[in-house]
């Protein structure tokens, strides 16, 4: 046990260790998140749209990656685990050879490998995962829909977060930002989506009418 564990923090290895460590620690917030009412992945699948083209080229070279367009948190967990597998076998083989590579160079062997590791993984797990259509929806399809602010208050300033149900129901947690015009919303407002900017929603507070709306809502869905 001694040995394995030597061999696992070496530091010709360490990346990849840290690589496998990253995914232990992500599916565990996922489960602490699911158990205080939210979902990791859900927060991250509305961070980011990856179905339109961004001036981000980091979002873009994601997408290019993720060819099925699996959820982020399981292209993340992918991503990490094809890293960590294929650097623990790179460094393996080198060590028959000739000896173990320097931890860089590894590393960098790793990635070129993983990346068309993790296209065809995505591809793959996008045809086995159940698709029904009429329940996709996109981040635009929750303009003018009203969400609780959870992670507040909003303001002009840096997004916080607003807790939305899309038309079927599911709930959504997007980061959003007041109108110009707006007050200060604080945690536990009701707010009406009006317009979005890239991943970023404008908000405004729900009138009586709106909120009689959600408050049907959430009876129907609890």
């Amino acid at each position: 046990m001694s040995a394995l564990l030597e061999h696992v923090m070496s530091p010709e290895v360490r990346p990849f260790a840290i690589a496998a460590a990253m995914i232990l620690i992500v599916g565990t917030l996922e489960v602490v998140t699911m158990l205080v009412g939210a979902s990791l992945s859900e927060m991250l699948g509305t961070s980011i749209d990856f179905s339109h083209p961004s001036d981000n080229g980091v979002i873009n070279a994601i997408s290019w990656v993720n060819v099925g367009g699996v959820p982020l948190l399981i292209f993340l967990l992918l991503a990490l685990g094809a890293f960590s597998i294929t650097g623990f076998l790179i460094q393996d083989v080198a060590r028959m050879v000739a000896g173990p590579l320097p931890a860089s160079i590894a590393s960098l062997a790793a990635i070129v490998v993983s990346v068309p590791l993790v296209r065809a993984a995505s591809g793959g797990i996008a045809r086995v995962i159940p698709k029904d259509e009429s329940y996709a929806v996109g981040l635009g399809d929750l303009v003018g829909r009203v969400g609780e602010v959870v992670v507040g208050p909003l303001d002009q300033g840096p997004p916080g977060r607003v807790s939305v149900a899309d038309i079927h129901g599911n709930r959504h947690f997007v980061l959003a930002v007041a109108a110009p015009d707006s007050a200060p919303l604080p945690q536990g407002t009701l707010v009406l989506l009006v317009d979005r900017v890239d991943t970023r929603f404008v908000a405004v507070k729900a009138d009586d009418e709106l909120k009689r709306s959600k408050a049907s809502l959430s009876q129907q869905v609890h």
